[in-house]
This record gives structure tokens, C-alpha cells and sequence, in this order.
């Protein structure tokens, strides 16, 4: 199956919707599970839906340009970051509706375990990612497939073309920056 999820994906990206329609059918359930995945995570009043989630990763990929798709594990890298910014665009809206409403530091530990994450939670891993990224764009990478891709450290280590003794380790540096940076330390 990866063979042929590599195939159809070079074909979408060629511009083939026939493609397109054949690949979803191949790739919905894995991405259903990862959406699930995180959403269990979410607070028990929480509105989004792993299949809400999935559609609108659907669209906003569809529409977007094409990238050249280096196969499976890029594709669940892309939707990784797509999948994020979905779930940390309804955390915001939901916290802009309520009064009072402010990012608080927390910790990496309480933000990645899997416990319910609050949106101030959400959006303050967000932030301290885009700060990450800003001057170690792969250790950001590795952590929001993990964290919001529910990618394994194998399919990141396929994705980043690095070891996943790498991914692990990286993990590690990336966990412990990110801690301090949602802390308040420089």
C-alpha cells in the first residue's frame, strides 16, 4: 500500500484528480486514527471532531498548491502541520469568546502528556513552536509530528530523512526548549 499511496500522491501532484480520488479512501483511516489520537487529549466539552478535522485538513490541502510529494511520510508531514493549525485556529477562536480569556505559561510536560489540553495550552505550544522554528525549523517539525500528527517516530524519521535515533534525541531538545520557553525562561 505505501508503493501505491507514493504513486497516486506523484500523481496528484502532476495535476491527476483521478488520483486524488483513489488516495483518500487509502490514507482517511490513518488520518482519522491521528486525529482521534489528539482530540482525546482535548478537553471533554470540546466541539471539533477527528472527522471534522480530517475534512478540513481535506480541504485546505486540495486547495492549496500541489508540492512535489516525496511519498507517504511527506504527505502525513503535511498534514501534521495542516492538522495544527486547524486545531490551534479553534483554540483561539474559542478562547478570543471568553471573557477574560489569556494564555497562560504552562509546562511541555502538562501540554504533551495525554491529558486534556486546554486552548490556552494549545496556543501557547503553538507560539513556542513558532519561536522554535524560527531557529531550528527540524526540531519544530519533529514535534509537531508527533504531537499533532500522531506520527511514529519512524514515519518522522522517513519524513525528515534523518535516523530515528535522531527523532528521538531531537525530541528530547526540542521538549526540554520548549518547557522553558512556555516557563517564561529565555
Amino acid at each position: 500500500m505505501p508503493l501505491d499511496v507514493t504513486k497516486l500522491l506523484t500523481d496528484w501532484s502532476r495535476g491527476d484528480q483521478r488520483a486524488l480520488d483513489e488516495l483518500m479512501p487509502l490514507v482517511y483511516q490513518d488520518l482519522h486514527r491521528r486525529a482521534r489520537q489528539y482530540l482525546r487529549r482535548e478537553r471533554p466539552d470540546h466541539t471539533l471532531q477527528p472527522t471534522a478535522v480530517i475534512h478540513e485538513a481535506y480541504l485546505r490541502m486540495v486547495n492549496d498548491s500541489l508540492p512535489e510529494w516525496n511519498g507517504r511520510a511527506h504527505f502525513f508531514a503535511v498534514a501534521s502541520r495542516v492538522m495544527r493549525h486547524i486545531l490551534v485556529d479553534h483554540a483561539r477562536r474559542h478562547r478570543a469568546g471568553k471573557r477574560g480569556a489569556g494564555v497562560a505559561n504552562v509546562s511541555l510536560d502538562d501540554a504533551l502528556v495525554p491529558a486534556q489540553v486546554e486552548n490556552s495550552e494549545l496556543v501557547a505550544l503553538d507560539e513556542a513552536l513558532d519561536k522554535l522554528a524560527e531557529f531550528d525549523e527540524r526540531k519544530a517539525r519533529i514535534v509537531e509530528m508527533r504531537y499533532f500528527g500522531g506520527c511514529t517516530v519512524e514515519e518522522t524519521a522517513l519524513a525528515l530523512g534523518i535516523a530515528g535515533i535522531t527523532v528521538m534525541r531531537e525530541m528530547r531538545l526540542a521538549e526540554a526548549w520548549l518547557r522553558r520557553s512556555m516557563q517564561g525562561e529565555s
